[in-house]
């Protein structure tokens, strides 16, 4: 294990749904005392996303979700809510803040919570850390009155490096100041230089102080107070960044001080600020206090330490002999299925057999089983099932690609054209536009209707193999049902597929830009309709399919022969014999990310604004290219088999954030991303697209070639081989997330939090059902033997970690919380294995 161990990964997501707010205050100036509200979602102090406004309410509803993988250490997740000004073209005012710290996050999971939003305030907005060194030395100093020298104590101190400080306003250029306090409560402060554009600068002042006040020998120095600054000369006083205090009061303190120690940046002192108003402590506790308002999340965090394939190997085993157990009902996929939330464990478990090329027997073999229990063929796969949950991963899996070539071009005119579509009259104002946008929401239904029920062959091939299984399925126990052929398709492709990536589309990577009220509304009704017409080829009649009034003059329009006839060629063709040979057709360009970035010119000048320019990035299964702006003619385009490597830039080549670099031959593409989280997003896509690349790269430069030299290197040679590996990943057929030992990482975890319930369920069955308690029996002993290697692991980084470290700093709750819970892991888990 210790040989492995720097191949072990530290993964954290976080999937994070911002519902709504209620009860804000009003505002106290203008006409209206409701406000235009948007929330933002940050990591510390780096803000990830933004929800659309929502405008003149209290109490507004955002129903957003996010979710993504952590790329970096953090202490808090926050959620900040603004009031959007309009008028006056201000920067928007902060309502309050929901800050939750990490390692409270998964005492959430799953669950509805509301918050009690609470002021902001800016003295507590830190994040980073500091290396600061410490030393107390002894010098001989001659006397000015006589020739006798003194042994003099001195203390020497250095802020040598911050990591992570705090962008303000898009900039950051910090300088430390470094004081000393001591017993007579005088107070000496020194300052070191500004450093510009960096979030890690290096500092090389080095400040002494007498350890005795000169004018008081009896007044020893008590404390020591380092505090970071953002410098904003002629723009008013400079911006707290934060702080780190050392207690130096007597010969003990001191001698316990560290040499050189790294220490987790703090909120401000309330001694060392003015008192505020309003003024919160570090992050956010949960309190009674709801004078700011409310806000409603729904949160999932999962933290697993990934470890090498080998680790996993009888527990994957486990997992794929389910296609040769017999019946299914005694698998250990269908076992954890009964004991774990199958919302949980759905993911994982498909992502592996996907991966194993196992998945679609497996599904049919659980939905014959399912099949088998119903007795109205209406009600096939309409519950949240095992069988529902698993085709609801493998399709956006597997059909991800099929869904933007389907859907996009018609979402992205809606988002375009902005065509109001509503149609309850009780949400116009004006009841006579109702019928000018029931034409306009027809006109958008009939091309998304055109563009599913022509698109299936672009169905992938994997997909219509599973759904011919269970058509087969269903037409065996429901042989003199007709519509059953179709109502079994239609119910997975439409109400879990289509339906939801309408009603959703950022979910489904359709778009990346906000949504605003009005066009969420459209894609509500869009998405209402689909639904409908899902049921279209089933037994049910339109006042079971259509609950609205106002909906039934549009679900009529479309409930004629002629879209009948659409759906059920449609379905078949998704369902046929994929043994058969298919159609082979010629592949589009499928869009996998866009967004907004900044580029670096082609010039090797290294400052200056104009040589960084916004460009609208567009990366597709065959080209990433940029223009101007969304929508706009390529200014650039280069073809994937182009890209020779792709990686991350040191910050200290143009001092800025979250830089990577695409190498092409000839040429280096600079680009900075919005945040670390979009930043990780394309270069995990860019590494693994150019991963089969025939002329990839195997070493680059990490930094830039600037004032004629690599500043990694400093080989003054421009055409030098590079001085680093480049990233690996692995890459497969169906979908380029896949990561099976992340997968089996996940059920391991899954396992150990529902050991109680495994053991209930070997108690209560006992010798009633042997085949199932083995089961039973063979997923705790394989995760007891994981669990096992990570308490190995554990210890030895916990051996190999020393407190004041860059990976344990000093004032990091975090680190000890973890090693205290480690430490309560390791004596459950060895008593269970007793």
């Amino acid at each position: 294990m210790a040989d492995d161990s720097f191949k072990v990964r530290h993964v954290e997501r976080l999937k994070i749904k911002i519902g709504e707010a209620k009860n804000l205050p009003t505002r106290n100036h203008g006409s209206s005392n409701q406000r235009d509200v948007y929330c933002s979602l940050s990591l510390d102090q780096e803000e990830i996303f933004r929800t659309p406004t929502v405008y003149q309410t209290l109490s507004p509803f955002f129903g957003e979700e996010f979710q993504f993988d952590i790329p970096r250490n953090f202490r808090y997740i926050s959620i900040y809510v603004f009031d959007r000004d309009r008028q006056n073209n201000k920067q928007d005012k902060i309502l309050g803040k929901v800050a939750i710290r990490r390692e409270n996050l998964a005492s959430y999971n799953n669950k509805d919570h509301w918050f009690p939003i609470k002021a902001v305030d800016a003295d507590s907005e830190v994040q980073g850390k500091a290396n600061v060194e410490i030393k107390f030395v002894s010098e001989l100093q001659r006397s000015k009155n006589s020739n006798y020298c003194t042994n003099t104590r001195k203390l020497v101190v250095q802020v040598k490096e911050c990591r992570d400080l705090t962008l303000k306003n898009g900039a950051c250029d910090p300088y430390a100041l470094v004081s000393v306090a001591y017993s007579n409560s005088k107070r000496i402060e020194k300052r070191t230089k500004v450093r510009k554009k960096t979030t890690c600068p290096q500092f090389e002042d080095v400040f002494v102080f007498n350890v005795c006040e000169e004018s008081d020998v009896n007044a020893e120095i008590c404390e020591l107070l380092v505090s970071l600054w953002h410098d904003t000369p002629g723009k008013g006083d400079d911006v707290f960044l934060g702080e780190v205090r050392v207690q130096l009061t007597g010969p003990q303190q001191q001698k316990a001080a560290h040499e050189n120690a790294w220490y987790l940046l703090q909120p401000r002192s309330s001694r060392n600020r003015p008192i505020l108003m309003h003024s919160t402590p570090p992050g956010t506790r949960l309190s009674s206090d709801n004078s700011l308002g409310s806000l409603r999340l729904q949160v999932q965090y999962t933290e697993d330490r990934v470890f090498p394939a080998a680790t996993y190997d009888n527990l994957k085993a486990l997992i794929l002999q389910s296609l040769r157990t017999q019946p299914i009902t005694n698998s250990s996929v269908y076992v954890l299925g009964e004991i774990i939330s199958k919302i949980e464990i759905a993911p994982p478990l498909v992502r592996i057999l996907l991966h194993s090329e196992k998945v679609e027997p497996i599904i049919t073999s659980l939905a014959a089983v399912e099949i088998s229990k119903v007795t109205d063929p209406t009600t096939i796969f309409r519950g949240n099932t095992l069988v529902s949950k698993m085709m609801d991963e493998a399709m956006r899996l597997i059909g991800l690609h099929y869904l933007h070539k389907t859907l996009r071009p018609t979402l992205d005119l809606i988002f375009r054209e902005k065509k109001p579509c509503e149609i309850d009259p009780t949400r116009v104002k004006d009841l006579n536009t109702i019928q000018t946008n029931q034409a306009n929401l027809k006109s958008y239904i009939q091309r998304i209707f055109d563009d599913i029920t022509q698109s299936a062959v672009h169905c992938p091939a994997l997909i219509c193999k599973i759904f011919h299984n269970l058509k087969e399925c269903a037409i065996l126990y429901f042989p003199n049902n007709k519509e059953v052929r179709y109502s079994v398709i239609s119910g997975f492709i439409f109400l879990r597929f289509f339906a939801p990536a309408i009603l959703g589309p950022r979910l489904f990577d359709l778009t990346t830009q906000a949504i605003d009220c009005q066009t969420n509304r459209t894609l509500t009704l869009i998405s209402k309709t689909i639904q409908s017409l899902g049921n279209l080829v089933s037994c049910r009649s339109s006042q079971q399919v259509c609950k609205e009034e106002y909906m039934e003059c549009l679900y009529k329009e479309f409930c004629t022969e002629t879209h009948k006839t659409a759906m059920r060629k449609f379905l078949e063709i998704i369902s046929a014999n994929t043994s058969s040979p298919r159609t082979i057709v010629k592949d589009k360009p499928v869009i996998l990310k866009e967004g907004l970035m900044i580029k670096k010119s082609h010039g090797r000048k290294r400052f200056g604004r104009k040589n960084f320019k916004q460009r609208y990035f567009k990366l597709t299964t065959q080209s990433l290219s940029y223009s101007k702006s969304r929508g706009k003619d390529a200014l650039y385009e280069m073809p994937l088999s182009n890209i020779l490597a792709a990686e991350r830039v040191a910050e200290t080549s143009f001092k800025m954030k979250n830089m990577f670099q695409i190498i092409q031959p000839g040429r280096v593409l600079y680009v900075q991303a919005a945040n670390c989280v979009d930043e990780k997003e394309w270069m995990d896509l860019l590494t693994k697209i150019c991963q089969t690349n025939a002329n990839r790269l195997r070493k680059y430069h990490p930094a830039a070639f600037i004032n004629g030299e690599w500043m990694c290197c400093k080989s003054s040679n421009e055409s030098a081989s590079g001085c680093s590996e480049v990233s690996n990943s692995d890459c497969n057929n169906h979908h380029m997330s896949l990561d099976p030992e992340r997968d089996l990482q996940r059920i391991h975890s899954l396992i150990m939090s529902h050991l109680p319930h495994l053991e209930t369920y070997v108690t209560v069955l006992g010798e009633r059902d042997s085949s199932i308690c083995n089961i039973l029996k063979k997923l705790m002993e394989m995760s007891y033997e994981i669990e096992r290697q990570h308490r190995i692991y554990k210890r030895t980084m916990d051996g190999n970690v020393e407190k004041g470290t860059l990976a344990a700093p000093i004032g990091d709750d975090n680190y000890l919380l973890a090693s205290r819970m480690n430490l309560r892991g390791v004596t459950t888990t060895e008593s269970s294995v007793s």
